[in-house]
């Protein structure tokens, strides 16, 4: 659907008014806002009267203007990205500038946006028989209006440097702040329920958005020839469908409603594979972790940024990854050099190697389960504004370039309303071989915080002496780095080994050393990615609690 029809649609949607039993004086909406001002403002922006009106209608009502906004913030994109790469021809100089990628990437986030804030006004519809939203349709708005605020935030950060930004800049900001107010009207609308947390605590299920058929071929420890049927196979030597991945990706149809397989048989097949929105329900088997890899080594010290450079980059709703090696392998010295980027809801990995060096797993955005996976690198190796449960893994910290200290996670929420957030759980933090004859001399952090209330927490999980004491380190960049270990949330619970001793950790009043089982239940797949919701027909075995 292109993007025109898709506005079309959003403004037939606008026409349907939402019913709600849950009525506010529209300004309390704002009550609990961290900017009660522009808060109050955008709402004031639809109200005639002090009368009061359902919550729904005014929430609705403003996401239906917001597509407006990032309509013409879109629009602009274009625009200036034509002008740019009409002065480079005038310049003689290269049509694929910074510039251009910049931008490019920027429609793309807009036009997630869009998409995200029509979902998310489907699922607040009522049906004429209730007016109750349920649960799961609520958690799905959540976490797709979370992924709207995050992806104007990147868009503006990713033109950080260029004279070209100044022309956007404003509408940028107008769209992060208007991300803000619907998360916080959201949020007062459906305030978070403590749900009896036991309820939830069952082992080895699979989280209920994953379904029948996805499980039974995520559960298959047997010849994956003798259980998976795919639809087309990849192999180097000719006996498949297709000699690479990217071409078996091509061939998907587009929006498929049923699980389309494609078999990448041993080898390794070294390029870049790019999943796009339209490519549902896709998913990528290997024959092992070590003996199918696909490997690239695009990195942003030769000019390609995190948004690009990932060996697999996916921005396909409901995508499983199985039984692969992702490497990036442009190595240490190359800075940020992403192996995978996920990027769309129900994002499931399992049975995985994803190796790099700093940037190796960018977990982006939405809701992301990893689940007996190999994940390697040094700085910054996991990070995003993802609402991501690892379970069941083995994180590896490698040796970095002198000067450099391994940092585990980089969690960028950037506002408290959002739901995301990094959980480790029952995984093993451990060196490589190469780092463990100098653990002495360089450190290693469990996170430091990308954004200013990152959210990252380690539990049940086994910790290795390579870890620092104080555990968790400052974003020292920032003007002052002490400001976001008051916002952040970072926490341990019940974990265990040499490094897992939390008396000399950070003193920070954003630290949590985790004592109460419901505070830790917040952070499982249960709770987090409301994976009982979605998981089970995926086939992949998850604890669903603590």
């Amino acid at each position: 659907m292109d993007i025109h029809t898709f506005f079309l649609l959003l403004s037939l949607l606008s026409m349907l008014t939402p019913s709600s039993s849950l009525t506010l004086v529209p300004h309390h909406l704002c009550e609990q806002s961290l900017e009660k001002q522009r808060c109050v403002s955008h709402v004031s922006e639809l109200l005639t009267s002090n009368d009061d009106v359902q919550n729904l209608t005014v929430l609705h009502s403003f996401l239906m203007e917001s597509t407006s906004h990032i309509h013409k913030a879109m629009y602009k994109s274009n625009s200036i990205k034509q002008w740019s790469k009409n002065m480079n021809i005038l310049k003689n100089t290269t049509p694929t500038s910074r510039d251009q990628v910049a931008f490019f990437d920027c429609e793309k986030l807009l036009e997630l946006s869009m998409h995200r804030l029509g979902d998310s006004m489907m699922a607040l519809r009522s049906n004429s028989n209730s007016t109750r939203i349920p649960l799961e349709s609520q958690h799905d708005a959540h976490t797709w209006l979370s992924s709207v605020l995050s992806y104007h935030v990147t868009c503006l950060e990713g033109l950080e440097g260029l004279t070209t930004r100044a022309f956007i800049e404003a509408d940028l900001e107008n769209l992060i702040s208007r991300a803000k107010t619907s998360l916080d009207m959201f949020v007062a609308i459906f305030p978070p329920k403590e749900k009896d947390y036991e309820e939830a605590l069952v082992i080895d299920e699979f989280p209920s958005w994953v379904a029948s058929e996805d499980r039974k071929l995520l559960e298959s420890s047997s010849s994956v020839k003798d259980v998976i049927k795919p639809n087309v196979v990849v192999a180097k030597d000719g006996s498949g469908n297709f000699k690479t991945a990217s071409e078996a990706v091509v061939s998907a149809p587009n929006n498929a409603q049923r699980r389309f397989i494609i078999l990448v048989k041993k080898g390794t097949y070294v390029e870049q594979v790019n999943i796009g929105k339209t490519k549902s329900n896709l998913m990528l088997v290997g024959e092992g972790m070590d003996t199918t890899i696909i490997a690239g080594s695009l990195n942003n010290k030769d000019g390609q940024p995190i948004s690009i450079s990932g060996t697999i980059s996916s921005d396909d709703p409901g995508l499983i990854l199985k039984d692969l090696c992702i490497q990036n392998t442009a190595g240490a010295q190359k800075d940020q050099a992403v192996a995978l980027r996920a990027n769309e809801d129900r994002t499931v990995v399992y049975r995985c190697r994803i190796e790099g060096f700093q940037d190796t797993l960018y977990a982006q955005a939405q809701r992301q389960f990893y689940r007996e996976c190999i994940i390697a690198g040094t700085v910054d190796f996991i990070f995003g504004d993802a609402s991501t449960v690892i379970q069941n893994s083995k994180i590896i910290a490698r040796r970095p370039i002198n000067g450099q200290s391994n940092i585990v996670t980089a969690q960028k929420r950037s506002y408290p309303k959002e739901n995301t957030g990094t959980s480790i759980q029952h995984c093993d933090i451990i060196p490589s071989p190469e780092l463990g004859p100098v653990i002495g001399r360089i450190k290693t952090y469990l996170g430091r915080p990308w954004g200013s209330f990152s959210r990252t927490v380690v539990m049940e999980s086994f910790i290795d002496k390579h870890v620092d004491p104080a555990g968790w380190q400052v974003w020292s960049s920032d003007e002052d780095p002490m400001v976001k270990t008051k916002t952040l949330y970072y926490g341990e619970y019940e974990n265990k080994g040499p490094g897992a001793d939390v008396s000399r950790r950070v003193k920070w009043s954003g630290f949590h050393v985790i004592t109460n089982r419901a505070d830790a239940f917040n952070f499982t797949v249960g709770r987090l990615i409301n994976g009982r919701a979605w998981l089970p027909s995926t086939g992949v075995p998850f604890d669903v609690g603590l």
